[in-house]
């Protein structure tokens, strides 16, 4: 958010993504290229003022590449124009602001898919979402061509440059979001394994990056890639809001506060622990005597329904010795 911010001010361009167009990506991507190489592309629509562009929806559109030869490719943009006015009459609000990819890299082919969607906007933007699942962090990367001299004396080149890009959602949207997440989140999961399952999340998140900092800058070193001033730039503020490990007080204070944190987390889960078994036994001791109480009571019943079957049973036996005074009245007769 504050880098976002900062972008506010610079005038450089903000990307918000709405949670409809991320279930409306991966329901794209399921039905075409699941278990494929292949990619899909859609147009992205939502509104957009100054440097702020805010999606709010997206549709499908039919899309074709070769995986051997980059250069043959089919995007149909008169299925594209039909859509979209079909979206506008719905909603009048909606324009063409870029286009997506499922990625989750950008191909030789998205500077000219950028230029064909020059004709439907100004400035259009690209947002790779990744719908792999076992993705860490966010799956949005928004990036914007423009045109960059690579060096002095050489022709002007078209290139992508990233842009700030975040998700954020409306009250309705949250709402859906969370019966969406009902049958994904396991209720009887405590809150400590939450946070720690969160935790490790965000330390695997952190490992890429940094292995991916690694790899550039090993690229670098070699000569194989030519440095960029302003990922130099970005790195050296990241170390200079490193703290120096080196101060020993500065140390002594971490680990105290640390050590604080994980006491407070350990002696409340030990506290929960033995406040549930203490009520486990104050149940058993309540209730000890229902169980034999019950068990009588079901014997009883038993015996009881057991010799009442047993007389109807006597009294309908053929050929048994009747009463007295029948014996009697028959003598008579």
């Amino acid at each position: 958010m504050n880098e976002l911010c900062k972008n506010r001010m610079s005038g450089q361009v903000e990307v918000v993504v709405h949670p409809l167009v991320l279930l409306s990506v991966a329901d794209h991507y399921n039905r075409v290229a699941k278990d494929t190489k292949k990619r899909v592309v859609g147009v992205l629509l939502g509104s957009r003022t100054k440097n702020h562009v805010d999606i709010t929806n997206s549709f499908a559109v039919p899309f074709e590449e070769d995986l051997n030869n980059p250069r043959v490719w089919f995007l149909d943009h008169n299925f594209l124009e039909s859509m979209y006015w079909m979206f506008k009459k719905v909603n009048t609000r909606e324009d063409i602001l870029g286009f997506y990819s499922s990625g989750p890299r950008i191909k030789e082919n998205d500077l000219k898919i950028s230029a064909l969607f020059e004709r439907f906007c100004t400035n259009p933007v690209f947002v790779i979402i990744d719908v792999r699942p076992g993705v860490v962090g966010l799956p949005t990367t928004a990036y914007q061509a423009v045109d960059e001299v690579q060096g002095e004396g050489k022709e002007i080149q078209r290139v992508f440059k990233h842009v700030g890009c975040i998700i954020e959602a409306e009250e309705a949207e949250e709402v859906g979001v969370e019966h969406l997440l009902r049958d994904i989140n396991d209720p009887t999961t405590s809150n400590l394994a939450l946070q720690i399952k969160q935790k490790k999340t965000g330390l695997d998140g952190l490992l890429s990056r940094l292995t991916e900092i690694r790899a550039y800058l090993d690229k670098v070193v070699s000569g194989r890639i030519p440095v960029n001033n302003q990922i130099a730039y970005n790195l050296q503020n990241i170390l200079n809001l490193l703290p120096n490990l080196n101060v020993d007080e500065l140390v002594k204070s971490m680990l105290v506060k640390t050590n604080d944190m994980h006491l407070v987390m350990y002696v409340s889960s030990l506290i929960r622990a033995i406040i549930a078994l203490h009520d486990l036994l104050n149940n058993k001791l309540k209730y000890k005597n229902l169980d034999d109480i019950l068990d009588q009571n079901v014997s009883g019943a038993e015996t009881a329904a057991a010799l009442d079957k047993k007389e109807k049973d006597a009294v309908k036996i053929p050929g048994s010795p009747k009463s007295g005074k029948d014996a009697t009245s028959e003598t008579k007769n």
